[in-house]
């Protein structure tokens, strides 16, 4: 026995340093395609920079209480990225599910059975009969432990291993590109929220000043000074800004309900005070484009996909090798129960197998080329997710630029505007103006105002969207170690 111990162990020995070879490449990540620095903000200095705020929480910057209380739900209460973490556990679970591989097969059997050997034999009589001569009852007992081990010698299972382990590492990453989306949609929900609390502001404070403007022009007609049609084109101006007044209402209240179900509630659980938007906007410092492939969650979760689909090719390559087995038997078969356990009724068994499939018609060859393919794939869409990082970087960049010049060019069109309504006003009841210029005047300080509201709002959704584009103060660090996938053991 002791001798069969010895080759068990040998063999065992010889499995384990086999098992330090995998066929198949090492992954090395591809290059991206990155510029040096960002072609949009050359020559620019923000108007209102602000370090990035405390990793993770984003949002603070807009020093906005309620839209801290609302992001923070996001995380926890969002059904969409609940629906990430799920997927994420299942990850992990599968990573376990493929390592149990790589341990021994252990199982144990107990029976019994109960025989009867005996004979009998026909006899003829007047009747047709039979007469059994003496049998033997036998009750036999048995006890065995099993065991099986794929020896991997070509590391089929530790590159599936590999596989796993990156796919879970996307599975983190795309957790938290979902919670990022989450988060920064509800954000530029609250700045549309912002827009219509300020439009409301400014139609209401519209509305008042052409109600003053008919009371101007029912008193001129009440004196004889001006026609009823001055009248009528009042009344009609009036009723058309308290109409855009209503019409505000609806927005506004899809956009608290959008807010709710972001933050993981029901529309009736969400109130929101009126709130209009900030006068500041907040600018994240871009660093360099470099920094993008440690910052953004889609490009991490593009390159861990490349080191998933090159761990399988190995798995494939794998399938041109024999798959080679050991298996053991130990354990004691007789009776009674009361003696089984003895050197007498002892059983083992010691195996080995190899299996190799001789012809497949190409299929194994089929099946790597696909996996190569898959990877080159794999390669072009994270080069592609890249770039369409950097447009995204560049694209907020030139909005923030522009519509900051933008701002004051429209501020200064309001205040012309307000000039310009002051002068008709005064020339109107003075009598040397029709009141049409006054109606002229009016609708284009209207338009210019709410130009200026508008150009505001792009700048906050600019100031969002370029936080998100920047991956939202996230980094690859975050994401779950190789080791830290793999530190539970299957059987524990």
């Amino acid at each position: 026995m002791m001798q069969h111990k010895t080759r068990l162990c040998v063999l065992l020995g010889i499995a384990l340093a086999a098992s330090g070879c995998m066929v198949g490449p090492d992954y090395h990540r591809p290059r991206a395609i990155l510029s040096i620095h960002y072609k949009e903000l050359a020559g620019w200095t923000p108007a209102q920079p602000a370090d990035m705020a405390s990793k993770g929480d984003w949002w603070t910057i807009y020093h906005d209480t309620l839209l801290d209380k609302l992001e923070s739900r996001v995380e926890l209460s969002n059904q969409t990225v609940k629906e990430y973490v799920a997927q994420y556990a299942e990850a992990q679970a599968t990573v376990q599910e493929a390592r149990a591989q790589l341990f021994p097969t252990l199982g144990a059997t107990a029976g019994v059975t109960r025989s009867r050997v005996g004979s009998r034999s026909s006899t003829a009589t007047t009747g047709v009969g039979f007469s059994a001569s003496k049998g033997v009852t036998t009750t036999e007992y048995s006890l065995e432990g099993t065991a099986s081990w794929d020896l991997d010698l070509w590391g089929r299972i530790r590159r599936q291993v590999q596989s796993d382990v990156a796919a879970a590492q996307v599975s983190a990453a795309d957790l938290k590109n979902a919670t990022l989306s989450a988060q920064g949609t509800l954000a530029t929900d609250y700045v549309e929220l912002q827009y219509q609390d300020s439009l409301q502001d400014l139609l209401n404070a519209t509305v008042a000043a052409y109600r003053e403007a008919l009371r101007i022009t029912h008193n001129q007609v009440a004196a004889g000074i001006t026609s009823p049609a001055d009248e009528a084109a009042a009344e009609t101006q009036l009723a058309s800004a308290q109409a855009s007044l209503l019409n505000v209402g609806v927005s506004r209240g899809q956009y608290e309900h959008a807010i709710a179900v972001l933050a993981g509630l029901t529309p009736a659980d969400l109130n929101i005070s009126h709130t209009p938007l900030a006068d500041t906007v907040p600018v994240t410092p871009p660093g360099v484009p470099s920094t993008l492939l440690q910052r953004r969650p889609d490009i991490a979760a593009a390159e861990r996909t490349m080191d998933e689909e090159n761990a399988l090719i190995g798995v494939q390559v794998a399938a041109y090798y024999p798959d080679i087995t050991l298996s053991a038997d130990y354990g004691w078969q007789g009776g009674p129960i009361g003696m089984l356990i003895s050197a007498a009724n002892r059983v083992w068994s010691l195996g080995a197998s190899a299996s190799e499939t001789i012809f497949e018609g190409g299929e194994r060859s089929a099946a790597v080329q696909a996996a190569r393919a898959a990877y080159d794939a794999s390669v072009a869409s994270y080069r592609q997710t890249v770039l369409s990082a950097l447009q995204q970087v560049e694209d907020e960049l030139v909005a923030l630029h522009v519509l900051q010049v933008q701002s004051a060019a429209e501020d200064y069109a309001v205040k012309t505007a307000q000039r310009s309504v002051a002068i008709a006003l005064n020339e109107y009841e003075a009598g040397t103006e029709a009141y049409t210029s006054v109606v002229t005047e009016q609708t284009a300080l209207l338009s210019a105002q709410e130009a200026a509201l508008a150009v505001q709002e792009q700048r906050l959704e600019a100031s969002v969207a370029l936080v998100q584009a920047l991956g939202g103060g996230w980094t690859t660090a975050d994401l779950p170690s190789k080791g830290a996938l793999q530190s539970k053991l299957p059987f524990l």
